[in-house]
């Protein structure tokens, strides 16, 4: 460098709400784009990818062989039950499904978007009553609990229900996280933008694919959630999935009071903040906390050139749980990113100016949502 040089300055003022619109409407990533937010986001997904194929499958086998069982204790055994496994499971040496279920809890609890609406539907109460009848019939427990308490059973299935949509949902998110890697890996990614890019295709060629669940008892089928209830990926559980976990979340037992005279938690569900993207990138790695868990799974995952670069950051691998944290909330401005992207009202490239004003008033919307979140995370670090 000359003397006349000067080093490029860094913006280091967090984005305001008229920033990240602009961003949303001329499609510039809400993240950094920075080599090292590259290298994190890319490795970090790839881990992720790699943890979300091993829960996908788990609730998937939940879906088809754990309904309404009342002591699901094998439930995270879908590879097959061994004295090995079981020893594993005993000393910690294993995929942190808690984690999934966490997210599962979320999404069932906050209940947005249409499958949720469907859960209140005649047909689906249909099914839940038939479900209940066919598995009462060897059940003399079930049949025992549901006369006791005839609201117990259907919302045992709408949750499980729940669990196998999920397990769809993660079926392609893995794989689009895992192309992401290869396609970086051969050079067909090489920005940040490129990588809001990928996965806002992903998100979109997977849109209108079904959301079905059928069961079986007794020889008997039942559809849950049949075709003609038209529930599709993107709309009915991907962005539903990005309100519960990636913004709302809910509050970790022993890090708050769930004392309702102590008020540290909103009586009302729509202004919960403790999602990824309001958290603060602080694992306490306690016992039962559950992005910990993740942040543990990732871990046991992280690509060579990920880990590397932690060694010279930070504390180097002293603090790597931390450090995937950062990474991982970063990369789900990423996710959440492709999905805006993905669900905007019209092309960007529209000259239409109501089709403008509609686009203009959705990046409104949710960049409203973005301004209480960490947007420390998007700056260049």
């Amino acid at each position: 460098m000359t003397t006349t040089e000067r080093p490029q300055a860094i913006d280091v003022t967090l984005p305001d709400q008229e920033e990240l619109i602009r961003r949303l409407l001329s499609d510039s990533p809400l993240l950094a784009d920075t080599s090292d937010h590259l290298l994190q986001v890319v490795n970090v997904l790839e881990s992720y990818g790699v943890v979300l194929d091993a829960y996908s499958r788990n609730l998937v086998y939940q879906g088809k062989t754990q309904l309404l069982n009342p002591f699901p204790v094998m439930r995270f055994f879908h590879e097959g039950f061994s004295f090995g496994r079981l020893w594993e499971h005993l000393k910690g040496d294993r995929i942190n499904f808690e984690y999934a279920e966490y997210c599962q809890k979320a999404m069932f609890w906050h209940g947005t978007g249409g499958m949720d609406a469907y859960f209140d539907s005649e047909p689906f109460r249909d099914a839940c009553r038939r479900v209940i009848s066919l598995r009462s019939r060897r059940d003399p427990l079930l049949r025992l609990v549901n006369t006791l308490y005839p609201g117990f059973a259907p919302e045992a299935i709408r949750s499980m229900t729940t669990i196998y949509a999920l397990g769809l949902f993660w079926r392609v998110m893995s794989d689009i996280f895992i192309d992401l890697a290869r396609r970086y890996r051969i050079g067909e990614v090489a920005c940040v933008l490129d990588v809001v890019h990928h996965i806002r295709d992903g998100l979109v060629k997977a849109a209108g694919s079904p959301i079905q669940y059928e069961v079986e008892f007794g020889g008997e089928s039942v559809w849950l959630l049949p075709p003609e209830a038209g529930l599709t990926f993107l709309v009915d559980v991907a962005v539903p999935y990005v309100e519960a976990v990636f913004f709302r979340g809910m509050p970790f037992l022993g890090t708050v009071s769930y004392n309702a005279q102590a008020r540290q938690i909103a009586a009302d569900q729509s202004q919960f903040k403790y999602g990824a993207l309001y958290a603060d990138p602080v694992p306490s790695m306690g016992a039962g906390i559950p992005p910990s868990l993740c942040m543990s799974d990732m871990f046991r995952n992280l690509p060579e050139e990920l880990s590397r670069w932690y060694d010279t950051h930070g504390r180097n691998q002293a603090d790597a749980h931390v450090q995937i944290c950062v990474s991982f909330q970063k990369s789900m401005f990423c996710v959440t990113n492709a999905a805006i992207a993905g669900t905007m009202p019209h092309p960007l490239t529209t000259e239409d100016p109501e089709q403008q004003a509609a686009n203009h008033a959705y990046a409104s919307s949710w960049s409203e949502r973005l301004m209480g979140c960490q947007r420390v995370a998007l700056l260049p670090g």
